[in-house]
């Protein structure tokens, strides 16, 4: 676990390798983002897309399980204090495999909770041709390291 401490400006990371399938694309949209685009290359076909995409908020959801799943672990878990920044500039096709990148923008220790900071981070998830699908800059919570007791 990374303790506020731990983290630094500049520190990047990179992480996971997520394969996306036709299959979870229509059952993520069937479930939470019923728009045609979503739902089958026919509602698509003369839609901004052309063919069948995955909802941004199913690529946030990925993210996130690529996130939890990597060497960045935050102590106490990825806990947000909100977004800055939130964009997709493309769009995921099933078919493609994504992976994330992270850099540390800002570290600052929090003025109302001397027990927690607070990180801002750039998250880029990326697509298999290395362009970027979602990118975020975020604001993170993360417990300073305890103090031991003498």
């Amino acid at each position: 676990m990374r303790y506020f401490e731990d983290l630094e400006v500049g520190a990047e990371t990179e992480f996971g390798s997520y394969a996306v399938t036709r299959e979870e694309v229509l059952e993520f949209a069937r479930k939470y983002d019923p728009q045609p685009f979503h739902l089958s290359d026919e509602g698509a076909a003369n839609t901004h897309f052309g063919r069948l995409c995955a909802s941004g908020w199913h690529t946030a959801a990925m993210t996130m399980k690529l996130l939890v799943a990597s060497e960045l672990k935050p102590a106490g878990g990825i806990v947000g204090a909100g977004f800055d920044e939130f964009r997709w500039p493309r769009p995921v096709r099933p078919g493609d495999e994504l992976r994330v990148e992270s850099e540390v923008l800002e570290v600052r220790a929090s003025k109302s909770r001397p027990d927690q900071g607070v990180i801002k981070v750039r998250t880029t998830t990326l697509n298999q041709d290395n362009q970027p699908v979602q990118v975020s800059v975020g604001n993170l919570i993360v417990p300073r390291r305890p103090a031991r007791a003498s």
